[in-house]
């Protein structure tokens, strides 16, 4: 059987990501132009990913579970499992003939599918067969189509100085490696970080899409990616990512655990806007430390809910956002997450996110508005995975 190793980065590709100081975390994360800020570190080894066989009563919960409301997102993830092994193909269309019925989807899983514990093996040999989930969402926020003394947050669109250069079109060692940047004349230099994006305001080449009405608000649903929002007259609309400015992600709740402010019990979404509430003279500090930004598209208003790195519609609570370079993208897991907020049923792998790394790393779409968001901000819970692959073929992460 084949075990699957995260791709090696060439020696190239380790010079370019030293000379930029970031690193992209997903194919579709740009890659910050910055020069060094401190020595270079030797690059650490990541863990590899284990296949294990299992059977399907090792599964806790499975007879519970509705794979119905999972059917409509596993279709969805055909197109692209198809191009991954051709015995999808023959699988995804007799899936799409199967009536909605829990009883019969379980069967069919159950007789074309086998499940496969995935366990995170590390350089020195030991293994580990749990890992972390945490939770997102999309916000509701407040905004207008044009400032007032109450909206005076500019949700921004690209600018039109961003440059992107695609290292593939380089030289094919680089793929899936991006730059992000801006020219100065003959040079490409970083992009504006957020403080920068901050002071430069009018300035910047980029247009308002919007103007929020809380600008802790927008900067929860920056890091989501994106967002709903709530116009003065009671329209409803969706923005969604449209670029990025190649900085990398930066965590509050970890500056504020590590500088003492927050344990780690209290850094959760909800404890970490508290603390900025409630120290106002330190709230830019704060914010301008994580130097990442997120531009904005509008999307249309009638259109499905919020798009993954998959292309296809999110669902609540059946989405996972994975590290790519462990699990394909489209894939069915079982997941059972034990903690504040267990549960064991069939999710997709759909999306994947900048803190996404590791071979049993999840995040998992919560859905939409207020609850959703404080489901996303308690859940740092266990996770147990299980990635289900046609039974005549061998998954992309098998143990020999």
């Amino acid at each position: 059987m084949r075990r699957f190793i995260a791709p090696r980065r060439t020696l190239l590709a380790v010079f370019l990501l030293a000379l930029a100081a970031c690193r992209g975390e997903v194919p579709q994360t740009p890659l910050c132009v910055c020069p060094p800020t401190e020595p270079p570190r030797t690059p650490q080894a990541t863990p590899a990913l284990r296949a294990e066989p299992a059977s399907w009563e090792a599964l806790p919960g499975w007879r519970a579970d509705r794979p119905s409301q999972a059917w409509d997102a596993f279709l969805a993830g055909c197109p692209r499992l198809e191009t991954l092994d051709p015995a999808w193909q023959t699988l995804c269309r007799e899936a799409r003939e199967q009536p909605r019925e829990d009883a019969v989807l379980r069967r069919f899983l159950e007789q074309r599918l086998r499940p496969w514990r995935l366990v995170a093996v590390q350089p020195d040999g030991s293994a580990r067969d749990t890992g972390l989930a945490t939770g997102y969402y999309e916000p509701l926020i407040a905004a207008s189509r044009t400032p007032d003394a109450r909206h005076r947050t500019p949700i921004l669109g690209p600018p039109a100085d961003l440059v992107t250069v695609d290292l593939g079109e380089v030289a094919p060692v680089t793929k899936n490696l991006r730059l992000k940047g801006r020219l100065e004349g003959h040079r490409l230099v970083p992009y504006h970080s957020r403080a920068e994006i901050r002071a430069l305001g009018e300035r910047l080449p980029a247009p308002v899409l919007f103007w929020a009405a809380d600008e802790l608000d927008f900067f929860f649903l920056q890091i989501q990616g994106s967002g709903l929002l709530r116009l003065p007259d009671g329209a409803t609309l969706r923005i969604g990512y449209a670029d990025h400015n190649g900085h990398p992600y930066r965590s509050i709740g970890r500056l504020l655990i590590d500088s003492g402010e927050l344990t780690l019990q209290e850094a959760s979404a909800q404890g970490i806007r508290r603390w900025l509430e409630r120290h106002p003279e330190r709230r830019r500090e704060v914010l301008d430390a994580n130097p990442a930004y997120v531009f904005f598209r509008e999307l249309p208003a009638d259109g499905p809910g919020p798009l993954g790195t998959l292309g296809v519609p999110l669902t609540p609570q059946r989405s996972l956002a994975v590290d790519p370079a462990h699990l394909p993208l489209g894939a069915p897991l079982y997941a059972v997450v034990s903690g504040t907020q267990p549960f064991a049923r069939l999710m997709l792998a759909q999306d994947t996110g900048g803190a996404i790394q590791g071979p049993l790393r999840v995040d998992v779409y919560e859905g939409s508005g207020k609850e959703a968001g404080e489901r996303a901000g308690r859940r740092r819970d266990e996770v147990a995975l299980w990635l289900l692959w046609p039974a005549d073929a061998d998954p992309p992460a098998a143990s020999r």
